[in-house]
């Protein structure tokens, strides 16, 4: 009976130091502090959004295990993103300087400085810039892909077919489901 007991709670007990092992895996992120300096980006790479407005890496997926992803946004128009998707992130936005409106599922928001809005995923979610000048503070939990798609965004030379939009976004655990906002 004894043996019996013993290999009823191994098994049960696997599960657990599988969950255990997985979380100590996940301590593979940056182990130093670092500093990424205003106006600059976490590798000194420049990634523009719509090949105009920074979108500056702070903090990386590569810091972080893939837990985390941190961007610095300076709005330099009256612009957003396509209502999206995303199938694997949740979003969080801090609004540093302007006005933004956002939309999130049938919710809309105003928001203005340091305000905070989170954007759960699965949700379809989009945002415009409501004055001249804007800054976002946004984090993305787990990273993703989106380091990755906004570089390659950054490199096209040319606005890609739709057909290969939605590729490209697919690729990285997204979908467009409609247009930008408009003002």
């Amino acid at each position: 009976m004894l043996r019996k007991d013993f290999l009823t709670k191994t098994l049960l007990a696997l599960p657990a130091m599988a969950v255990a092992n997985q979380v100590n895996a996940g301590d593979a992120s940056t182990k130093e502090p670092f500093v990424v300096d205003a106006g600059k980006s976490r590798f000194g790479d420049t990634v523009k959004f719509l090949g105009v407005h920074p979108n500056d890496l702070k903090i990386s997926s590569k810091d972080t295990d893939g837990q985390l992803s941190v961007f610095d946004y300076t709005g330099l128009g009256k612009v957003g993103p396509s209502l999206h998707i995303h199938f694997k992130q949740d979003e969080i936005f801090t609004v540093i300087e302007g006005e933004y409106r956002f939309v999130v599922g049938k919710e809309t928001h105003v928001l203005k400085a340091g305000q905070t809005i989170f954007l759960p995923r699965g949700i379809p979610h989009t945002w415009i810039q409501l004055t001249d000048k804007g800054r976002l503070i946004y984090f993305l939990q787990p990273a993703g892909k989106m380091e990755e798609f906004f570089v390659l965004m950054n490199s096209l030379k040319e606005r890609p077919s739709d057909e290969e939009m939605d590729r490209i976004h697919a690729a990285h655990d997204m979908k467009v489901v409609g247009p930008p906002l408009t003002l």
